[in-house]
């Protein structure tokens, strides 16, 4: 199939998104085997990742778990089958979720403690990264594929 433009955007935004969100799960997995790292323990992981105490625990864990996996496969399959408006409302909801995150954030960054390991994660990596990843969901799921309706 020949290329044609505007095919690639869409399906970079959505392997971005999709990379992210997996790696994330994984990560999140990871945690539910009782394993701290990149923190000493359970307390310094979650005042990290979460900016308060949360246990992580498996019953915590794993329904984000599956909510990253079928926001990260909603995604990928958006641009895999374009028509499917289901896939279509999935991508709008990680988006729409994304940019919750971040806009939480952006208010953890005038209502936390700025000397804290969570306060510079936030700023530097999580409020950036869901941020970006947003605007990603959305260019996905606002794609028409008007290359594959021809």
């Amino acid at each position: 199939m020949p290329h044609r433009p505007g095919t690639h955007a869409p399906t970079r935004a959505a392997v971005l998104v999709t990379s992210v969100l997996g790696a994330d799960a994984l990560l999140h997995l990871y945690w539910t085997t009782g394993a701290t790292w990149p923190a000493a323990d359970d307390g310094s992981l979650s005042q990290a990742v979460l900016g308060t105490d949360v246990p992580f625990t498996p019953p915590i864990l794993l329904p984000l778990v599956a909510v990253l996996l079928t926001g990260a496969t909603c995604v990928l399959a958006r641009v895999l089958r374009p028509r499917r408006p289901v896939l279509r409302l999935g991508t709008l909801a990680v988006a729409a979720g994304l940019s919750l995150r971040a806009l939480a954030g952006v208010y953890w960054l005038f209502a936390k403690e700025t000397g804290t390991t969570f306060y510079w994660l936030n700023l530097v990596l999580y409020t950036p990264l869901c941020a970006a990843l947003a605007v990603a969901a959305l260019r996905v799921a606002r794609w028409k594929d008007d290359v594959r309706a021809r």
